[in-house]
């Protein structure tokens, strides 16, 4: 056998590699470029040193531009909503409330609004890796930027270019899970969900940009 054909024996598995990653994201683009609202339940589980705290669950609610909001069912009550300026952060815990320009803050929820946002992963990741999932693709990416508040991200997708799984890696090297289900593209969202009502009694302040990560808050 030549050295042209022993080259192309091992290019081959790596532009087939290539190839299958370009094809996964570009699907995934256009799902949720394409998209003007999104509704999806999640099960969110915080990890630190390798501990993960207890799993929690609620509906996330997502609407162009920037607007999100986590309702949480376990433990009920607690809140995070977005409004596309502002990210508002209510536990029942304490019956507190945070409020923080959503530019500043670290919280791992927050980058998510990608999802209805112009997505493009070439721009945004580099040094993609594939590899097998349940249910589907797990693609794990690096950003090019080394100053968001987030090191890498795998996410699982499914022949239908759904994200199912989603973790994300913190600076610190904490890592805030999620696993998704019952996507709705496109559903009708009423906008009131994206303004943030402070309960009754509750104490709220204004919090800065190092108010914690994830979801453990």
């Amino acid at each position: 056998m030549t050295r042209l054909a022993l080259g192309l024996l091992f290019l081959c598995p790596l532009i087939a590699a290539d190839t299958d990653v370009d094809r996964l994201l570009t699907g995934v683009e256009e799902r949720y470029n394409h998209a003007r609202t999104l509704e999806v339940g999640f099960a969110e589980t915080y990890s630190v040193n390798g501990r993960a705290r207890k799993t929690e669950e609620g509906v996330l609610y997502l609407r162009k531009p920037g607007r999100m909001r986590w309702e949480y069912t376990k433990p009920a009550g607690k809140l995070f909503v977005s409004d596309g300026k502002d990210v508002y952060f209510y536990t029942p815990t304490g019956n507190r409330a945070e409020k923080m320009a959503l530019k500043e803050t670290e919280d791992m929820r927050a980058p998510l609004a990608f999802l209805l946002g112009k997505l493009d992963f070439r721009k945004d990741f580099d040094h993609f890796a594939v590899g097998a999932g349940e249910g589907g693709t797990t693609i794990t990416a690096l950003p090019k930027s080394d100053k968001l508040p987030y090191r890498q991200v795998e996410f699982t997708v499914t022949p239908q270019f759904e994200i199912r799984k989603l973790n994300v890696t913190a600076q610190d090297a904490s890592v805030i899970s999620y696993v998704f289900t019952n996507e709705k593209v496109n559903p009708p969202v009423n906008d009131q969900q994206f303004k943030f009502v402070l309960p009754p009694g509750a104490t709220f302040v204004n919090s800065s940009a190092n108010s914690g990560q994830g979801g453990g808050n």
